[in-house]
């Protein structure tokens, strides 16, 4: 993943998980959850969160499960099958923090958006599969579908983003599915397919933005 420098807020453990929160020192309210990858932290989305959102207040969060010198949001069992009972005690434990962060900071869920890239990435379509209302707009860079069981979600009204990588070997294959899983539970849903392996930079950057403005364009 592309990355620039960028000088990193203090880390808070006072919530369920870690995090930094990042304010541009502006009035803007506009605000991005980052959810990173596997294997490393909550620093590493801020430099693609800030070419997308400038002006936004972002909440990086870290995930709580550890693998070699970094993080990860739920265990896995394959590269492509996962923990289910990890998924589910960790995607709840985030419904109530993204609920708490945004009190503590004086953030409206209902404008936030939740970007979240791989492992991040599938974090964030099960916390809308699994606690509806929660995210109202997703940006999923590189995921794919993970819980094997799914509730009866109405996610009417949720905008969503997937970005996927023609190239990538691993979690490409399945965008498609979660496509149509998240069409069939009503989310609108934008999806791109990128000439790109796995790592993301400065085209999902540029997506992502216009995405955006374009959402904001429609509330």
């Amino acid at each position: 993943m592309t990355g620039d420098s960028v000088e990193n807020g203090p880390l808070l453990k006072d919530l369920a998980f870690p995090y930094r929160i990042h304010d541009a020192g502006k009035d803007s309210r506009e605000c991005l959850f980052l959810l990173h990858g596997s294997g490393v932290d909550e620093t590493t989305l801020v430099p693609l969160a800030r070419r997308i959102a400038p002006d936004a207040v972002l909440v990086a969060a870290r995930g709580r499960v550890t693998q070699e010198d970094g993080f990860r949001w739920f265990e896995r069992i394959t590269p492509t099958r996962f923990e289910q009972k990890s998924i589910l005690a960790e995607t709840a434990a985030f419904a109530a923090f993204a609920s708490d962060a945004a009190k503590r900071h004086g953030l409206d869920l209902d404008r936030a958006t939740f970007l979240g890239y791989s492992n991040g990435a599938n974090l964030v379509s099960s916390l809308m599969l699994l606690h509806p209302g929660v995210v109202r707009r997703a940006a999923l860079l590189r995921p794919m579908p993970v819980l094997d069981h799914v509730p009866a979600t109405d996610l009417a009204g949720t905008r969503t983003l997937i970005i996927a990588g023609a190239a990538d070997e691993t979690y490409g294959p399945f965008a498609p599915a979660l496509v149509t899983l998240l069409n069939q539970h009503g989310a609108e849903i934008d999806a791109r397919i990128i000439p790109s392996g796995h790592d993301i930079g400065n085209p999902e950057a540029a997506i992502v933005r216009q995405w955006l403005a374009g959402s904001a364009a429609m509330a």
